[in-house]
């Protein structure tokens, strides 16, 4: 008996064996789909573009909103959620950002200030619309391709047809699952030179410009890869003996972060000052007042040691290529920026020139119709395919030299012109379109 029931035993165990589902497996494949949506679809920027997902989205959403006045900043959080599925807080900080870097948004009302460091003003309070440039060098639907949003209801784009190195001028900052990306903003007039050397054959060199001013030193700026540095320091300026001035800042901090790292510094004695006052407005001031017998020039050097006057930054150049993340220099950045933008150019071109020679073909056609007396010929007819027919024999003469075949859709839209069109049709103002065409 005891061996009947010692095998049930064994046999069920063995069967509770075969549906045994091992969750470290189930963990494994679930971290690494996690750990890919996080670097594709929220922290790196993707080099067509050089926008993360979010501020895409953002920029489709206020161009599909554009009548060239300015949106509340809430609306455009609304409307840009139903593109984005991570809620209204990420897209609002996202916007945030895009705007206190006055290229491709306009703003109106409290937008913070990246020298203190003090936040916006509620979305219902404050305005935005989308700027020249961004409408002039950002958008494009005939060259954009597009997918469903997440919930199938709307378009959306893969990549904005953008026609400049959006991403170097804007610098872009993530943390991913197992990378990060953190890619130094770079002065407007300098990437459009180093463009144009590139299209020439020239060689070219890209450093950093930073929106709070300061002093950079980039001899390990090692083009933007990891493993570079950059250090960067304030500007410090001596007003006289007693007096210092802080007038720009290092990036990425703020009036506060500074005058706390010299307030603790000072506590420390690794300086001496009186006072500290922080006058910033519109541009950074703060004003460091020296005790009698304390060299200026050795507290500002101690300032570059002692506090956040001075700081080091890691860059670390990594986008979204062909649907994978990798890591390359701000030069080669630049160079399939370039190579996109002429390739984007080139394309409109192309489009422009189909759309330009149907319009001739219209028009051409439309001359021959009314001018030949074409249409005299489909009064008899008494069906649709007759008509047609009929148009198509009659423009078959006149048509000979022409740069495509006629179609079924133009005879259709022929057979389409009332007759008030027909009897006020001018042949010359006809001729002077065409040639406005040609030229």
């Amino acid at each position: 008996m005891d061996e009947v029931q010692d095998e049930a035993i064994q046999s069920k165990q063995d069967s509770d064996i075969q549906h045994i589902k091992y969750i470290s497996g189930q963990f494994e494949d679930w971290f690494l789909d996690y750990a890919s949506y996080v670097i594709m679809e929220r922290a790196v920027p993707y080099i067509n573009d050089g926008l993360k997902p979010v501020q895409r989205r953002i920029l489709h959403s206020m161009k599909r909103m554009d009548d060239g006045r300015y949106n509340k900043v809430a609306n455009i959080i609304g409307h840009t959620m139903q593109f984005h599925p991570h809620g209204d807080s990420s897209i609002g900080e996202a916007l945030v950002g895009l705007g206190q870097k006055e290229l491709l948004i306009d703003t109106q009302g409290n937008w913070g200030n990246i020298y203190t460091g003090d936040s916006a003003a509620a979305p219902r309070y404050i305005e935005a619309r989308l700027s020249k440039f961004a409408n002039e060098v950002v958008f494009n639907p005939k060259t954009t391709i597009w997918k469903s949003s997440y919930d199938g209801r709307n378009k959306e784009p893969i990549t904005l047809p953008v026609k400049f190195p959006l991403l170097l001028a804007q610098g872009v900052e993530g943390i991913a699952v197992g990378m990060a990306c953190k890619i130094l903003p770079h002065n407007f007039n300098e990437l459009i030179d180093a463009s144009i050397k590139y299209l020439q054959g020239k060689p070219f060199e890209l450093y950093p410009d930073f929106p709070t001013g300061g002093y950079i030193d980039i001899t390990k700026y090692n083009d933007g890869l990891r493993g570079g540095v950059v250090k960067v320091r304030a500007k410090i300026v001596k007003i006289d003996n007693k007096t210092l001035a802080i007038t720009e800042i290092p990036y990425g901090k703020t009036t506060t972060a500074v005058i706390d790292s010299i307030i603790k510094a000072n506590e420390k004695g690794t300086i001496k000052i009186k006072k500290i006052d922080d006058n910033t407005a519109a541009n950074v001031e703060i004003l460091i007042h020296l005790p009698p017998n304390v060299s200026p020039d050795e507290t500002i050097d101690a300032l570059y040691v002692f506090t956040e006057c001075e700081i080091s930054i890691s860059p670390n150049a990594s986008v979204i290529i062909e649907k994978s993340p990798e890591f390359i220099g701000v030069s080669d950045i630049l160079r399939i920026s370039t190579d996109k933008t002429v390739e984007l150019l080139r394309r409109e071109l192309e489009i422009r020139l189909e759309e330009l020679k149907e319009d001739w073909m219209k028009t051409s056609l439309e001359k021959i119709f009314i001018e030949k007396e074409v249409y005299e010929l489909i009064k008899p007819c008494k069906t649709e395919e007759e008509i047609l027919s009929t148009i198509f024999k009659g423009l078959e003469p006149h048509v000979k030299k022409f740069w495509r075949l006629v179609t079924r859709e133009d005879c259709v839209i022929l057979s389409n012109i009332p007759i008030k069109r027909i009897s006020k049709f001018s042949s010359f103002k006809a001729d002077e379109y065409i040639k406005e065409i040609e030229i």
